[in-house]
């Protein structure tokens, strides 16, 4: 639908189904143009001619295997630009020169400021999931490279998306070229060849209710969708000890070991994947047959694009989603979103498993595992942290760095907010648990609040001692346990902030 537009060198800002073909049709137009149109006469020989913005790494890393499969017999240069590898091989990448740079923002714009590849002869942008830019904070990166390259009128600019909102059409037309706005119309927004179905359980029986479906139905390719990287690591051990070849895909993974996790999914070598919605776009991954929500999206648009890793081009494909009492309440908004009623099943007895042991770890066929590959996943998630924090605190920073491969996920930042309601709680208790254990008798009359060093302090315990003696030498009342009515409320205060947070979809990861 776009390419007979794109290939006239028209300005697009495209929507339609996750799984339908929009990075092949990018990128043919793409080649077109590269191969057949000179380039800009201020281009040096090092300068690229094409970048390709992607906001997480994943999707990135699949881009780039799709050009080079479509370019492979060209002679165009391509670069992967993206943070948590190797910094120097990508430099010299980009000072050897390349015609193609395919690369998430922040590493692209330490590039940038470094003088290491300019943009002065950009003649081909092209954003893919535009509305990820917007909810993982990069909007801001976006227009600083969209600056530095030449005016609007002076280049081709392709905009696609799953979902385009109004924010993101906003940008188009701010910087791009009177774009043509392309919506592959479906009467449904999920794939018609996707067999939804949702499941009511309780918290505790969602791991049951998990296992006893996986032996229930024969797939070799399936993917498990959690919320938060804790769930992530439990539900994947879980998997693990019941005898299943299992993956873990989540922020905290080093990113060579997220490829390496990945690559043994699609190889076939893993028959699971438990993941955060890191992986729930742009990836294609062939022949995933299953979809199981474990955890319902916070957001009614990853619920779709969750279930869009099954059912690819045309394939067919189960979405099977757990609404347990944490997250039932967005099954409403995502059925009001599909426009759809997602059928729901019935939980028997029969269907709960138990849970297995923790030793010993045998799979399916009574033998002994292999090392763990998720206990070697967290142990690796564990260090990435540990340096994380050691470069916090290097830097002075209050934030993890990493060179914006992707940025933080929003689960990232619901995390974040709940470890600080936490610690809001914790300290709202010791401010008032301090005053508390300094009241002594109703008669003693109370210390002051501020002491000065010295003879004022020795004079205001000599004043209490005295006060003491002269009642009588009565006991000391203990302070009671119970909260103060200024605790109660600080408590409350934080756990409705909370709520609110959760409810809202959280912040960027």
């Amino acid at each position: 639908m776009t390419l007979p537009a794109t290939l006239e060198g028209k300005d697009i800002a495209g929507q339609a189904q996750t799984g339908t073909g929009k990075t092949a049709a990018f990128l043919v137009a793409a080649y077109n143009r590269l191969l057949n149109q000179p380039a800009m006469p201020q281009r040096r020989a090092e300068d690229p001619r094409m970048v390709v913005l992607a906001p997480t790494r994943e999707l990135a890393v699949q881009i780039e295997k799709d050009a080079r499969q479509i370019g492979a017999n060209t002679d165009i240069r391509l670069a992967l630009i993206y943070g948590g590898v190797d910094y120097e091989k990508q430099r010299a990448t980009l000072q050897a020169g390349v015609d193609l740079i395919i690369a998430t923002p922040g590493r692209l714009i330490d590039y940038i400021k470094q003088d290491v590849v300019s943009f002065r002869a950009i003649e081909l942008m092209i954003m893919d999931e535009a509305d990820r830019m917007f909810e993982l904070g990069f909007i801001k990166d976006i227009r600083y490279l969209l600056r530095r390259m030449p005016d609007a009128s002076e280049r081709q600019n392709l905009l696609f998306s799953a979902t385009l909102s109004n924010r993101v059409l906003e940008l188009a037309y701010e910087h791009m070229n009177d774009p043509e706005k392309m919506v592959v119309e479906s009467e449904k927004i999920t794939a018609s060849s996707v067999a939804q179905c949702v499941y009511f359980p309780a918290t505790e029986e969602k791991l049951p209710l998990l296992l006893g479906l996986l032996s229930r139905m024969e797939a070799d390719r399936s993917m498990v969708f959690v919320n938060t990287k804790w769930a992530c690591e439990r539900v994947a051990l879980t998997l693990e000890r019941a005898g299943y070849k299992v993956g873990v895909l989540s922020g905290d993974v080093p990113q060579k070991k997220r490829e390496s996790l990945l690559r043994r999914f699609v190889q076939g070598e893993l028959e699971l994947l438990v993941a955060t919605d890191v992986a729930a776009r742009g990836l294609h991954i062939p022949e995933v047959s299953h979809v199981y929500n474990f955890d319902l999206p916070f957001d009614q648009e990853d619920y779709v694009h969750r279930i869009g890793r099954t059912a690819r081009l045309g394939a067919k494909g189960d979405a099977i989603s757990f609404a347990c009492d944490e997250y039932a309440m967005g099954l409403p908004d995502i059925e009001t979103f599909i426009d759809q009623k997602i059928p729901v099943e019935k939980i028997t007895a029969e269907l709960l498993l138990p849970l297995p042991s923790r030793k010993p770890r045998q799979d399916k066929d009574g033998q002994a595992s292999a090392p763990s590959v998720i206990e070697d996943a967290m142990a690796d998630s564990a260090e990435e942290r540990r340096k994380r924090r050691e470069r916090d605190q290097r830097d002075g920073r209050g934030r993890s760095g990493g060179g914006g491969g992707g940025g933080r996920s929003r689960q990232g930042g619901r995390d974040k907010h709940q470890r600080d309601d936490r610690q809001d709680v914790q300290k709202a208790a010791a401010a008032d648990a301090r005053p508390a254990a300094r009241t002594g008798p109703a008669d003693a009359g109370e210390a002051p609040k501020r002491r000065r060093r010295g003879r004022g302090k020795r004079k205001a315990n000599s004043e209490a001692s005295a006060a003491q003696q002269s009642a009588g030498g009565e006991q000391s009342v203990q302070p009671s346990s119970a909260p103060t009515p200024k605790l109660t409320a600080r408590i409350k205060q934080t756990f409705r902030s909370l709520a609110r947070r959760l409810g809202g979809g959280g912040g960027r990861g």
